[in-house]
């Protein structure tokens, strides 16, 4: 029941951050219809006047309804949460089919592809690329702890990286192995269980593209995916060696 509610408070609210003007509640009953929600216009109203309580929404008149700044940030909020989520029942399901092998096979040719990625970006990169990479670091650094966001941050690293060298062969390699193996939870996972920092591994990265030097950019790039090999290395011994002891 309280998943219900919740669904129906994102969606209203979503409906209405969406509108490009006020929006009144029998067009939001219709397109909750839309979405599935068996709701009459009765409901729509009482889910209104909760948001509206909540400081989530505002009446302009008799137009119908806009956001408040409140509004936008419980939505921001909202679907940041489900992210994490769907970030969540992935990981779940990657692990179930992850092994040993395939992770290796899928890092071995990332090492091949994202040492030139990292040269490239190292010469082409612009002023406002090495900003936009800057923060992605600063974001991941701020969500080290929690290895399913944290997944999100490497995630933006890598593809910033591909887009700042120009080459779109490459990226559409690198394109190709995301999709064929989205493992960044995995690794964040592995990596937080063995105690090691991918944030070390992609400052590195980042001074050298920052300081225009495609040689340290490639060894920094290099050094970084062959950590993320020694750590799913380890990791697969302290997993079989817990399961020795446990048999």
């Amino acid at each position: 029941m309280e998943q219900l509610k919740g669904n129906q408070e994102y969606y209203t609210l979503k409906i209405i951050g969406d509108s490009l003007s006020p929006i009144g509640s029998g067009l939001i009953s219709e397109e909750l219809k839309s979405l599935g929600f068996n709701i009459s216009e009765a409901t729509v109203g009482r889910i209104l006047r909760e948001l509206d309580i909540k400081g989530y929404t505002e009446k302009v008149g008799f137009r119908g309804r806009i956001l408040t700044e409140k509004g936008k940030e419980k939505l921001k909020t909202i679907e940041q949460e489900n992210e994490i989520k769907q970030y969540g029942n992935e990981f779940i399901n990657l692990l179930k089919v992850s092994r040993k092998d395939e992770l290796l096979d899928i890092l071995v040719a990332r090492r091949a592809i994202e040492r030139e990625l990292a040269r490239l970006a190292a010469i082409n990169a612009k002023e406002a690329d090495i900003e936009a990479l800057e923060k992605i670091v600063q974001s991941h650094e701020r969500h080290f702890e929690n290895f399913i966001t944290g997944a999100k941050d490497d995630v933006d690293f890598h593809k910033l990286i591909a887009k700042m060298a120009k080459n779109r062969i490459l990226d559409a390699a690198m394109d190709l192995i995301r999709q064929h193996g989205q493992l960044s939870p995995v690794l964040g996972y592995i990596r937080k269980e063995v105690k090691s920092t991918v944030v070390s591994d992609h400052k590195k990265i980042l001074e050298a593209i920052a300081k225009r030097d495609p040689d340290k950019a490639e060894r920094a790039m290099v050094r970084h995916i062959e950590n993320l090999i020694q750590d799913v290395n380890r990791y697969w011994e302290i997993a079989e060696s817990y399961n020795d002891k446990n048999v």
